[in-house]
């Protein structure tokens, strides 16, 4: 009787371990259709920062924000915006010397050019417009002649009737002075010898009177 009683026993003691076992696996499956439970992230450790959010530069365009060691260098730094213009001392055409040092106090357009590029060309009909409309404001327009000899130079002046004093860099020495890696590029200085705006050539009457405008306080510029 006693043996009979044990076996019974026993069979339901398994038969509740594994009702038991059959509900934990029911519990610990996935509901049909239910999202997974994301992993945890791992938190960011001390002295780490999310990468900055993109801003939208001038133009508009979306740009990244000033990294730790400082804004990339844009238009300004490249025209040397804001700080003292460098040293220019050059021979001029038909005699005599250009020293910027000289017209100090008086607003002044630096242009190195080269009479073999087209732009140059194009330009000097705008640059002598501009020169003899403010001349009563005291305005000095520069050409420098970049690696040319001065027969070249003085013929393309007379061609096109400039108004204006032509200098010769015959070297490049003053044009790498200024950066002027590029032709024709232009400078505005003020009247505290400043570089106050820059542009590369192939440039029109807007850029002009723009730039002439940052040299030219309360004069009414126009194209």
């Amino acid at each position: 009787m006693w043996p009979r009683l044990s076996i019974v026993a026993g069979l339901l003691t398994g038969i509740a371990a594994a009702a038991l076992v059959i509900g934990g696996i029911l519990l610990l499956a996935p509901v049909p259709g239910a999202a997974p439970t994301p992993p945890p992230q791992p938190s960011a450790s001390l002295g780490e920062r999310p990468s900055p959010t993109p801003t939208p530069s001038a133009s508009g365009e979306a740009s990244p924000s000033a990294s730790a060691s400082g804004p990339s260098a844009g238009p300004a730094a490249a025209f040397h915006v804001g700080e003292t213009a460098p040293s220019l001392v050059v021979p001029q055409v038909g005699g005599g010397t250009i020293d910027l040092a000289n017209l100090k106090g008086r607003p002044v357009w630096v242009n190195f050019m080269g009479t073999y590029c087209p732009p140059c060309v194009d330009e000097f009909p705008l640059m002598n417009r501009f020169a003899t409309r403010h001349a009563d404001d005291d305005l000095v327009v520069l050409a420098i002649d970049v690696k040319e000899d001065e027969g070249t130079v003085a013929a393309f002046a007379e061609g096109l009737g400039a108004t204006f004093p032509l200098g010769l860099d015959a070297d490049g020495t003053a044009a790498a002075a200024w950066d002027a890696v590029a032709l024709p590029v232009h400078f505005w200085i003020d009247t505290d010898g400043v570089i106050r705006d820059g542009a590369l050539g192939g440039i029109g009457p807007d850029i002009m009177a723009r730039g002439l405008r940052t040299i030219l306080p309360g004069v009414d510029v126009q194209p």
